[in-house]
């Protein structure tokens, strides 16, 4: 279901580098290219190919490669894990499992707590040097995310330097982490890989990266209040994706959602930073940040139900299908039904109220961090528009967003952008509200 890898495998950079693979200037190995255990970390050699993990006997999983990165002074200790996401057990007395929304609200809490009591002020200029040239890892991860994220990219540069380079980091690492089960080979990918992923994540959240991009994410934890558990859990997304097709509520695909998309808005808040006008609570900015990733994932979800049906996933509340008096043959059929319109309409309805509470924090957030998320929900919003202009079929029409639609809605991002705090006066936000 995840995206940001699909344009990787096509790419111009990634096939050059399976051009030179082909032609014996990178050599191939059939091991584990790290191994993340108490013995000690194993390195390769000068001209091996550069990637971050390997499955046996096969090539590299993915084309966001770097060389292996020298020691790395070790993080901070705001920059160390909480305890994690907490599933209870029914008590004695019969009580229920908390919801998925409930187990997620408790990581939101604990991140907007974290941030809360680590209050900081943006670094200006360059970080310090350090061993293996760090500028030159976080200008990497700015590239990455230029050639995949070109909007994104785009609305970056009215952050301030520090905080523009921590979130193509943070990016990086989530692209990197997508494109183990979504890349040019992840049938080789198994759960123990994305288990030595996740070593290898505590040994940058530890200050010990592997390589330059490793380092740059290593930094950036260091320098921010960010916690490691919305990163574990995006992990734990990935494994879903290994063995999880269906979902038999809402709930189940809350969480799912949550993993893949929610954890980023609670990874980039502590970077994009508050706005020191604000009056909103720091748990009311978290929760934005998390519908907003969720908004975005259902969205993904509901624009690729057709091609998600042919590769055998089905990636909608099971139950919601059945009151509609759909099923999963209608799925594969692909035929756009009036059943299905209605249960299309209630889908969208359902992303565009996440959309409508991400917005309310947005505004929340420092001014020059506010043009990407604006640029973010407005071009989703239109993907729910153009689902419904093609008649709800999104099994045999992809919606899409053309360039020119692209194009003037990052004006009008930018005007929402300076937009104060929602939390302040009703008259100051509506003499911003006439701009837009």
């Amino acid at each position: 279901m995840m995206s940001t890898s699909r344009a990787v495998a096509a790419s111009p950079a990634c096939a050059a580098r399976r051009r030179r693979q082909q032609h014996g200037r990178w050599p191939s190995s059939g091991t584990a290219a790290f191994v993340a255990a108490k013995a000690g970390r194993v390195r390769r050699g000068r001209g091996a190919v550069p990637c971050a993990v390997r499955a046996a006997g096969s090539d590299t999983i993915g084309c966001l490669e770097a060389e292996p990165w020298g020691a790395v002074a070790p993080a901070p200790a705001h920059a160390l894990a909480l305890p994690g996401l907490h599933v209870a057990a029914p008590a004695p007395g019969g009580d229920a499992v908390p919801s998925s929304e409930q187990r997620v609200h408790d990581v939101v809490l604990k991140q907007a707590a974290l941030a809360a009591a680590a209050p900081r002020t943006a670094r200006g200029g360059e970080p310090e040097p350090m061993a293996g040239g760090l500028k030159a890892a976080f200008e990497r991860c700015g590239e990455v995310c230029k050639e995949y994220a070109k909007t994104f990219y785009l609305a970056t540069q009215l952050m301030t330097p520090e905080r523009r380079r921590a979130i193509w980091a943070i990016y990086v690492w989530c692209r990197r982490t997508d494109e183990l089960v979504d890349g040019p080979n992840a049938s080789h990918i198994s759960a123990l890989a994305l288990d030595r992923w996740e070593s290898r994540l505590e040994d940058i959240f530890a200050g010990r990266p592997y390589d330059m991009l490793d380092a740059a994410l290593s930094d950036t934890v260091a320098s921010f209040p960010v916690d490691i558990q919305p990163f574990r859990d995006m992990i734990e997304g990935m494994r879903m994706d290994l063995t999880k097709s269906r979902y038999r509520t809402f709930d189940e695909l809350y969480l799912y959602c949550y993993y893949v998309a929610g954890t980023v808005g609670l990874m980039s808040v502590p970077v994009m930073g508050v706005s020191p006008e604000s009056r909103a609570a720091t748990e009311t900015v978290y929760k934005g940040a998390l519908a907003l990733g969720l908004a975005n994932q259902l969205t993904n979800i509901l624009r690729d139900v057709g091609e998600d049906a042919r590769r055998g996933r089905i990636y909608l509340p099971q139950d919601e299908l059945e009151m509609a008096g759909l099923s999963e043959a209608d799925i594969f059929s692909g035929r756009v039904t009036d059943e299905w319109r209605g249960f299309m309409r209630g889908q969208i309805t359902r992303a565009r109220a996440f959309f409508r509470q991400a917005e309310e924090a947005a505004t929340e957030l420092n001014q020059e961090s506010r043009w990407p998320v604006w640029a973010s929900m407005l071009l989703y919003r239109q993907i729910l528009d153009e689902i419904e202009a093609n008649d709800y079929d999104n099994f045999s029409k992809r919606a899409y967003v053309p360039k020119t639609k692209k194009l003037m809605a990052l004006p009008k991002a930018y005007l929402r952008s300076l937009m104060p705090p929602s939390s302040l006066t009703q008259s100051q936000q509506r003499h911003y509200s006439n701009l837009t």
